[in-house]
């Protein structure tokens, strides 16, 4: 735990420098995975991601169980830098518990929110900004599988949010109430062969009596500009939760705008064991323009020109008439 923390605050570090991101022609999307990327949606851009999910738990030694299901969804809008992006997060779960530790299980009904948070984040590197650099080989083939030194290189965003927990939440830690901070630092590193390794370092509930560490690491493939697959793992580890979860599926990109995913989700424990089945989809408004470029082409800096073009033609016609006449005042 030590060393995670270390290098977590050395990624924060590592972090103060500004980059130019890029707006990408499809959706760049954080399903189906929990993992958030590095990468901004883009200025312009409102996208939606939402899912549902099965709820399915079974605490062997404290003999109860869970079903039930979820939702969760987030909300992204990239504004001022096409860097920053903002977010709306929630996880909404509803379910029944039953008690079997007694000779009459006693089930009970709950529902709220697991997570709310409003947050930003901020990509400050970014090694591909370089596009010449990582233009790809026309004339080779093996060139553009080949590995590359520069891809280990990861790209990275800081995120810093705010949760908001209601009093006497199922779900959450006994005394946490109203707002806490969390914070991220977000990696991504883009291999050839459409693969894609994203790592989350969290922080979160800061300041709580329950405040809980987390890392999600996500490796993803693509074999055609529309499939995806994907394999996740995600610990956490605080004095109210424990776990380490696995998740595969993979998405579908339906359209440019438009991205339909599934996964399962699963642990190898028994305190308690975990199973979910989950779909979702991710829809984009596409509002982004590209930055004007001033390449001094545009009506007004031609007419500068030609107005100062006009000027020195008039101080070099004065100068060449008074030279003209001091000649002639010297001739004569």
């Amino acid at each position: 735990m030590r060393i995670l923390k270390s290098f977590f605050a050395l990624l924060i570090l590592f972090t103060f420098s500004r980059v130019n991101a890029q707006y990408t022609e499809v959706i760049n999307s954080n399903r189906p995975g929990v993992s958030k990327s590095a990468f901004s949606v883009g200025t312009g851009i409102v996208q939606f991601e939402a899912g549902a999910f099965s709820v399915k738990e079974e605490h062997v030694p404290l003999k109860y169980e869970v079903t039930g299901f979820g939702l969760d969804f987030a909300i992204r809008y990239g504004v001022l830098f096409d860097e920053l992006e903002f977010s709306l997060d929630g996880v909404y779960q509803n379910d029944n518990i039953t008690n079997n530790s007694s000779a009459i299980p006693v089930e009970k009904e709950r529902s709220n929110f697991k997570n709310f948070t409003l947050g930003a984040k901020y990509l400050v590197f970014d090694p591909y900004k370089n596009t010449k650099a990582m233009k790809p080989n026309l004339y080779s083939y093996h060139g553009n599988r080949t590995f590359q030194w520069r891809s280990l290189l990861p790209a990275v965003a800081v995120y810093v949010g705010a949760n908001y927990d209601t009093k006497n939440n199922p779900y959450t830690a006994p005394g946490i109430e109203g707002f806490s901070p969390i914070i991220m630092v977000s990696t991504q590193n883009n291999f050839n062969g459409g693969w894609v390794f994203v790592m989350n370092l969290i922080k979160d509930r800061i300041g709580t009596d329950y405040s809980d560490f987390q890392y999600i690491l996500t490796l993803t493939h693509s074999f055609t500009p529309q499939w995806v697959v994907f394999g996740e793992t995600q610990g956490i580890s605080s004095d109210f939760y424990a776990d380490n979860i696995l998740r595969f599926g993979g998405a579908y990109l339906w359209q440019k705008d438009f991205q339909l995913d599934a996964n399962i989700a699963f642990n190898t424990k028994d305190t308690p064991t975990v199973f979910n089945i989950a779909f979702g989809a991710s829809y984009r408004l596409d509002f982004h323009q590209d930055k004007k470029i001033d390449n001094g082409n545009s009506a007004k800096e031609e007419g500068k020109r030609k107005k100062r073009s006009n000027k020195n033609k008039k101080k070099k016609k004065k100068k060449k008439k008074k030279k003209s006449k001091q000649e002639d005042d010297f001739d004569s």
